[in-house]
């Protein structure tokens, strides 16, 4: 048995059945590696009669030399007669919500990207613990989230939070924002109930406010205001680099972060497409059309590596962006344009121009088909023409002039019989 120290653990690995490694230096402290390549500390004693096991902590929550020291605290719990695995248990069922909320953000978001992660932090802080963070876990009721959403609908969340250097949220609050907050509840009672700490999920069953759906869709007149505002702020000095993320975002289709982060390593120019190694819905290529492409190779003066977009920023030049976009928006008379709604817009001009909607949800990136219908009502040329056809042959008929009626097959049938 080695001694665990990082060199042992980076190098660890587990069969189909897991795998322990066990200290030689403090017995009864090892690490334990799932099938899935998770690696935690543990360690393993026995009290009034029967083997126990308990989770320490994570690998990288703790280093091994850390882990090793409270395991040791743990073991001396054991030697004076006590179960740290019971006393853990315990105090996990006496958990405030504020404790829940941190335990989901140190346990049960392990698998959402990290900008879910920024956002289901904040409506944790922001909503959930201003309101219930204090309440004991077990003693939550449905009628206690119930009166959350409404709260928060209310307003009664809302503050000004300034954070570090220059940095200040204003937090709203709104029937969407409850909304939302109570699904990310439920999911934060449900890893509660998952982990025996309550029995059950107060959220579920819970009805919460219907959200708002912000479907704006530019018009050609209003596409073509927003592109001579772009190209006034050029004109005037502004800032290029800004301009074309904002232009390429209304040509792609693509969320803001796809673009504001781009590479120039991930564009395929044989291929004319862009290949993003990750996005809200995982890898994904994006094809790009001729107007796209032209603009990207404009930009490119032989770059191959590197950000298409340089800012100070990690994912680009945000900032400018945003200062760049409600420039133009206010001088192309359009105040109330956010910059997802290029996306929609993107989506409607195919639509309308009779793609499909499994064509527009391949270049979206969405893998839900529900997602994509909302621009079915877009698509509405051929059942318009079809009502056209069918009230003016009922017109005709009603003014007894030569109608094209045509008789169901079961009547004609009847009509050929007789």
């Amino acid at each position: 048995m080695p001694k665990i120290t990082k060199k042992v653990v980076d190098a660890a690995s587990a069969g189909s059945g897991g795998a322990f490694i066990w200290d030689d230096e403090l017995p009864g402290f090892g690490l334990r590696i799932t099938t899935a390549g998770v690696k935690s500390y543990v360690i393993q004693y026995r009290f009034a009669g029967r083997s126990r096991r308990m989770t320490v902590a994570r690998h990288g929550v703790m280093t091994p030399d850390e882990a090793r020291k409270e395991a040791r605290l743990l073991l001396a719990e054991v030697a004076r007669g006590s179960d740290p695995a019971e006393r853990r248990d315990q105090q996990r069922h006496d958990l405030t919500v504020s404790e829940l909320c941190d335990l989901y953000i140190a346990e049960g978001m392990t698998t959402k990207k990290p900008s879910t992660i920024a956002n289901d932090k904040g409506k944790l802080a922001h909503h959930v613990k201003p309101l219930l963070g204090k309440r004991l876990v077990c003693s939550i009721t449905r009628a206690d989230i119930e009166r959350l959403q409404a709260d928060i609908a209310a307003g009664k969340s809302a503050a000004d939070v300034k954070g570090g250097f220059k940095s200040r949220s204003i937090v709203t609050g709104g029937r969407g924002t409850a909304a939302r907050t109570l699904g990310l509840l439920s999911g934060v009672f449900q890893f509660a109930v998952n982990r025996n700490l309550r029995p059950d999920n107060p959220v579920r069953g819970v009805k919460r406010f219907s959200e708002k759906k912000c479907e704006r869709f530019l018009s050609p007149a209003e596409m073509a205001r927003l592109g001579k505002a772009l190209a006034e702020l050029v004109d005037e000095g502004g800032n290029q680099v800004a301009v074309n993320v904002v232009r390429l975002l209304a040509l792609t289709g693509c969320r803001r972060g796809e673009i504001t982060g781009l590479r120039w390593e991930w564009v395929d120019w044989g291929r004319a497409c862009i290949r993003l190694p990750d996005s809200k819905t995982g890898a994904k290529v994006v094809p790009l059309g001729a107007a796209a492409l032209e603009l990207l190779t404009e930009m490119q003066d032989g770059q191959h590596a590197g950000p298409v977009f340089p800012g100070s920023g990690r994912s680009g030049s945000t900032t400018a962006v945003w200062k760049v976009w409600d420039k133009a928006r206010q001088r192309a008379e359009l105040p109330e344009l956010r910059i997802h709604d290029l996306r929609h817009s993107f989506a409607s001009v195919g639509a309308s121009g009779g793609d499909s909607l499994v064509v527009i949800g391949a270049l979206l990136g969405h893998r839900d088909t529900t997602t994509t219908a909302r621009y079915a009502h877009l698509s509405n040329d051929p059942l318009k023409a079809a009502a056209d056809r069918i009230a003016g042959n009922i017109a005709a008929a009603m003014k007894g002039e030569a109608g094209k009626v045509v008789p169901l097959a079961g009547q004609r049938r009847r009509n050929r019989q007789s």
